[in-house]
């Protein structure tokens, strides 16, 4: 490796032969024949889109103005917007109201919502059956000594405990879903060892007031929401 001291004269060597260089091209930009040769290219030079101001002719816009006032205008600008906007409100309820009609149920769905029935065709002691939102609803009118055998059952001994008074609305008319709390199936009535329904399909039994009595059946069968009316009718749904 070469000493310092040799690399410091060979950087000093270098360093003078271009100094020469750069001081003459300074001493050519700084003639002064360079200098007024500059001077009058800049002096010669005119911009294009310099013109005469006396000659300029400034465009007359006046007929394309509005005669009226300025009051007028502004009312017409606000009645256009009034009526887009009212326009635009109609569509928009338009639009919203087709959509919630599609959406809506159909006659035949809401013809189901509710069923009635005549309950003075039913005897009593006896079942009927009647179809509601696509499931069996069961309908009995139960004599005094059914209402009785109801109530002498101790609640506590239920896996599902509630009393007969808390499943009807009144105590001869019991209105359920015919539909076992097992597996959905549809339960027999007027059979069973309690002498109410009872599903073949598992061996689930219910009383008089539907309440799971024996079998696997978790719950008691379902009270559908009802109602009776004045005119001795009763109203499912």
């Amino acid at each position: 490796m070469a000493p310092l001291s040799t690399v410091t004269r060979t950087l000093a060597r270098s360093a003078a032969v271009r100094l020469p260089a750069a001081t003459a091209v300074r001493a050519m930009s700084s003639s002064p024949a360079l200098q007024d040769a500059a001077a009058s290219s800049s002096s010669s030079y005119q911009s294009p889109f310099k013109g005469d101001s006396a000659s300029s002719k400034i465009p007359d816009f006046s007929k394309y103005m509005s005669k009226g006032k300025g009051g007028s205008n502004a009312l017409i600008s606000y009645f256009m917007v009034g009526t887009l906007g009212a326009i635009s409100a109609a569509g928009a309820k338009s639009t919203v109201q087709e959509f919630l009609v599609n959406m809506s149920a159909s006659a035949d769905v809401l013809a189901m919502a509710k069923v009635e029935l005549d309950l003075a065709a039913i005897p009593e002691g006896k079942n009927v059956i009647i179809k509601w939102r696509g499931k069996p609803v069961f309908v009995r009118h139960r004599t005094a000594g059914e209402i009785d055998e109801a109530n002498q059952v101790n609640v506590a001994s239920l896996r599902d405990p509630e009393t007969d008074d808390q499943r009807v609305k009144k105590p001869e008319w019991l209105v359920m879903l015919g539909v076992c709390t097992h597996l959905g199936c549809v339960p027999i009535g007027e059979a069973g060892d309690y002498g109410g329904w009872f599903c073949p399909c598992h061996g689930s039994h219910y009383d008089i007031s539907g309440r799971i009595r024996k079998g696997p059946a978790p719950l008691n069968l379902e009270i559908p929401a009802y109602d009776f009316s004045e005119d001795g009718k009763l109203v499912v749904g």
